[in-house]
C-alpha cells in the first residue's frame, strides 16, 4: 500500500527532521537511562518508575516511526508552477467574511503543519479546500457546523 504524500514547507520538513534527530539521538538515551535506573531498584512488578519509562519509550518509538514515514513521504510545497494570483499550498490568502469588515489571513499548508491559532490551515480542511485554486475577488462558500459561511478573497500573497 502506497503512502499519501505529506505536503510540507521546507521549514516544516526541517522541523520534523530536527524533532526526529532529537528523539533518536537524545531522548532514546534518556529513556534507556531511566529504564536502567528503575531496573537497578529491584522488583519490576511494582515499580512505577519502570512502568513510566517503558510507556515513554513506547511513545517515543511510535513518534519516531511516524516522523520517518512523514519525512519519507514529504513533498515540498512548490507553487512556482501556479500563477501568483491563485490560492495554492504555501500561499497566504486574505479573506473577508460576508457581513463583516474584519479581514482574516490564512496560510494554506499540508495537514502536518496545521496551526489554526496562527492562521495556518490545512489544504484538507473545508475552508482550505474551498479556497484552493481561487483568486482575489472570488466568493467562496463553506459548509460549517453552524451553517454556510461566505468569504470573499481580498488578496493572495
Amino acid at each position: 500500500m502506497s503512502e499519501s504524500p505529506v505536503y510540507l514547507t521546507q521549514s516544516g520538513l526541517d522541523s520534523l527532521q530536527k524533532e526526529l534527530d532529537y528523539l533518536v539521538k537524545e531522548r532514546r538515551q534518556e529513556i534507556a537511562q531511566q529504564i536502567a535506573e528503575a531496573k537497578a531498584e529491584g522488583d519490576l512488578r511494582e515499580n512505577a518508575g519502570y512502568d513510566e519509562a517503558k510507556n515513554a519509550q513506547a511513545f517515543v518509538e511510535g513518534r519516531i516511526r511516524e516522523l520517518k514515514v512523514k519525512i519519507h513521504n514529504a513533498q515540498i510545497i512548490d507553487d512556482s508552477q501556479i500563477p501568483g494570483s491563485q490560492v495554492a499550498l504555501g500561499r497566504k490568502v486574505v479573506v473577508k467574511e460576508n457581513g463583516y469588515d474584519d479581514e482574516e489571513s490564512y496560510t494554506i499548508v499540508g495537514s502536518t503543519e496545521t496551526d489554526p491559532n496562527n492562521g495556518r490551515i490545512s489544504n484538507e480542511s473545508p475552508i482550505g479546500k474551498a479556497l484552493l485554486g481561487r483568486t482575489a475577488g472570488d466568493v467562496v462558500r463553506v459548509q460549517a457546523p453552524a451553517g454556510e459561511i461566505e468569504f470573499e478573497i481580498v488578496r493572495v500573497e
